[in-house]
């Protein structure tokens, strides 16, 4: 297994941990009757757990092109000291966008979604160009 699979890995794991901290504050906020129900109604969660449910999402949303930059490096064969230096930037900014999205963080929150996301990219063009992003 490369090591950008196994932190692709990781990061899935990461989006497990997510869930858990989102519902956890979700359920907190809204009730375990909100939770359980059919959610007919829009249930609009605020502070610290809408905070939460925002950086999951945000989590899906990486995920997928972090995904794809694993997938393509892998299959391409194109793993390197920077596509693996690029994937460890990209998980530890991750968990780190989750405390600082949590306590609203300003301007960090975005600086440290900025790295995972230009990690990502530097992949994908090692992977297109041989390396040389």
């Amino acid at each position: 297994m490369t090591t950008e699979l196994y932190i692709l890995a990781l990061a899935a794991l990461l989006q497990y941990v997510q869930i858990a901290l989102y519902s956890v504050a979700g359920n907190a906020q809204a009730g375990a009757k909100a939770a359980m129900g059919p959610r007919d109604q829009k249930i609009e969660l605020t502070g610290v757990a809408g905070r939460l449910q925002r950086a999951m999402n945000n989590h899906f949303e990486g995920l997928i092109l972090f995904g794809i930059a694993v997938v393509v490096v892998t299959l391409s064969d194109r793993s390197s000291a920077l596509t693996e230096g690029c994937a460890h930037a990209y998980l530890i900014s991750r968990v780190l966008f989750i405390p600082a999205y949590a306590q609203g963080l300003v301007p960090w929150r975005s600086l440290i979604w900025a790295v995972g996301f230009l990690a990502t990219l530097i992949m994908l063009l090692a992977a297109l160009f041989g390396g040389a992003a």
